[in-house]
């Protein structure tokens, strides 16, 4: 049993800039997370378990128009929304992951679904929307996943090879040097002391080829051990996926003894840097301890736990 429950979330990081951004947007971000914070908080609070609740706060997120996940999903090559998404239960190793799921409304509900009723841990593609149609997830038309933002941040770049990683203008320039990654995540540690972590994604705009980032890759974006840590990371993902980013800080704190905030740091600040990885991760240990950690300019997120923390952030 743990005194100290706590719920840390986030949407996404990158080259975030105050000078960026209107008053009215970040105002709106702002909300958006401590949104997902209330949500999932009331669950901790009210004896549910850490899976529900990050469950609960990435449903918040996928339903929000401003992050890249859910219904503010960035537009693939083919003009069409991917998303990813995965959960992992801290107390049982549990986990269920979708890859490149369409028309879901809330691709973490399906990658839940995978956990707990499928046999397996990781279903992609149309595979996995038979499976969503098969366990009654709520599913929307193409329409629902339409922003104009979104499209006009895909039309600006569709005609080239190139591909980007999140909220931006709309001038390709910009576009290739204002790097966002969007991604939503969440971690929690519940009053029982267990902890589970989950990340859900519409990926990269004008991603090609069926490109899968770190997000639905237990131990690469997404990982929950209760001897150890829950992490959900955000950032460029090919370079989570090659250092194995999240299992990284587990085994950091198993084989090392790492505090929690010390092993992120050596896998944000160290490891990710030299493959030039950008981004960055947030995490929960048994004892409701919380951190979060990124190398790039700013990172949606935010923190409330059963001590009166509660808190926000987006710029370094």
């Amino acid at each position: 049993m743990t005194d100290n429950f706590t719920i840390v979330v986030h949407g996404g990081a990158g080259t975030i800039l105050k000078e960026d951004m209107t008053p009215e947007l970040e105002q709106a971000y702002q909300k958006g997370l401590q949104e997902a914070l209330d949500v999932s908080y009331a669950v901790l609070e009210q004896g549910g378990t850490a899976v529900n609740a990050v469950k609960a706060a990435i449903v918040v997120l996928e339903d929000n128009v401003l992050f890249n996940a859910g219904r503010g999903s960035v537009f693939t090559k083919k003009g069409l929304q991917e998303m990813d998404a995965a959960i992992m239960d801290g107390s049982t190793l549990a986990a269920g992951a979708v890859a490149a799921v369409r028309n879901v409304r809330n691709p973490i509900e399906l990658a839940t679904e995978v956990m707990h009723n499928s046999n397996h841990v990781f279903l992609s593609g149309k595979g996995a929307n038979d499976f969503a149609i098969k366990q009654g997830v709520k599913l929307e038309p193409d329409e629902y996943f339409f922003s104009q933002f979104r499209y006009d941040q895909w039309k600006a770049i569709r005609d080239s090879d190139n591909y980007s990683l999140d909220h931006t203008n709309h001038h390709l320039e910009e576009l290739m040097r204002d790097k966002k990654f969007g991604t939503v995540g969440a971690v929690a540690c519940d009053k029982k002391g267990n902890i589970a972590g989950a990340t859900s994604t519409g990926g990269m705009t004008n991603k090609k080829y069926g490109r899968i980032g770190d997000s639905p890759m237990i131990g690469s974006g997404t990982y929950a051990n209760n001897n150890t840590c829950a992490i959900s990371c955000t950032g460029h993902g090919e370079m989570f996926i090659r250092t194995v980013a999240a299992y990284d800080v587990s085994c950091l704190m198993e084989y090392k003894g790492l505090s929690l905030q010390a092993a992120m740091e050596v896998v944000v600040h160290d490891k990710l840097i030299k493959l030039e990885g950008e981004g960055g991760m947030i995490g929960v240990d048994a004892k409701g301890n919380a951190a979060m950690v990124f190398n790039s300019e700013g990172m949606y997120r935010g923190v409330k736990n059963s001590g009166g923390r509660n808190e926000v952030f987006i710029y370094k």
